[in-house]
């Protein structure tokens, strides 16, 4: 069932997560590659990106290799659920996976670019409500700043483990550490905060990007996740957390 209109201003995006099966290592990793030229054909896909992730919750200077993100804004809600669930893409995928998970996301606001773009508007012009909220940080890193980045980004990812109030975490990229990015999902605006306002190793990156000139290009979005299915580490991190949506 449609969750918004064609005509709807916000922008859906869709993030999917894959947990391939063992002994699909290569083909995870071609797919890095391969997948690009048959994304950039699908219709109403307006903005894509394949990710591949770190272990634990944040960044990550250890890569998973069993695990990627595909990240999908979209002209309409029909045309993304028909790449979902009927392209030879994601079925190539589900024959790989052994979980996978998606969530639908409308966009409460967007700040920055990604690749001199701006792929998360228009956004909603609904305030806050209860409910979860989905935050996106990602950055490209300066090269003579990786040092700092990596060394500071590491103690942000520990605090992150331990946050009250977090559904999910993790942390994706184009690149080992120079294009990093970190998806979470929270039960409330308010638990977001309080991590991201209270907790002292996140000041001090926060105050270190802006001082040191950390990042080349960054992007910071918030979003109102308004649909989950499927399983990551074998369960839907917000069954039962999502209002009913007519």
């Amino acid at each position: 069932m449609a969750l918004i209109s064609p005509d709807s201003a916000p922008r859906l995006t869709t993030l999917t997560l894959f947990g391939l099966r063992k002994g699909t290592v290569r083909w995870g990793l071609a797919q890095m590659g391969t997948a690009k030229p048959k994304l950039d054909r699908v219709p109403g896909l307006l903005f894509h990106k394949l990710l591949g992730s770190g272990q634990g919750k944040s960044f990550s200077l250890q890569p998973n290799f069993g695990r990627y993100g595909l990240l999908c804004t979209w002209d309409t809600e029909a045309a993304a659920d028909a790449f979902l669930e009927q392209s030879e893409l994601m079925d190539a995928y589900r024959q790989h996976s052994d979980e996978m998970w998606t969530v639908k996301l409308l966009p409460y606001q967007s700040h920055g670019q990604w690749d001199a773009q701006e792929p998360f508007a228009p956004t909603l012009t609904e305030r806050y409500n209860l409910g979860p909220v989905a935050v996106l940080t990602r950055a490209s890193v300066n090269w003579q700043r990786l040092p700092a980045f990596c060394r500071f980004g590491l103690r942000t990812s520990k605090s992150l483990e331990a946050a009250e109030g977090l559904y999910c975490s993790i942390g994706l990229g184009e690149l080992p550490f120079i294009r990093q990015a970190t998806f979470s999902v929270w039960e409330s605006v308010e638990a977001m905060k309080r991590f991201a306002y209270q907790n002292p190793q996140h000041q001090e990156v926060m105050r270190r990007t802006r001082a040191e000139n950390w990042y080349s290009e960054e992007l910071f979005a918030r979003f109102k996740p308004i649909a989950s299915a499927g399983t990551w580490n074998g369960k839907d991190p917000l069954a039962g957390a999502l209002q009913t949506i007519s």
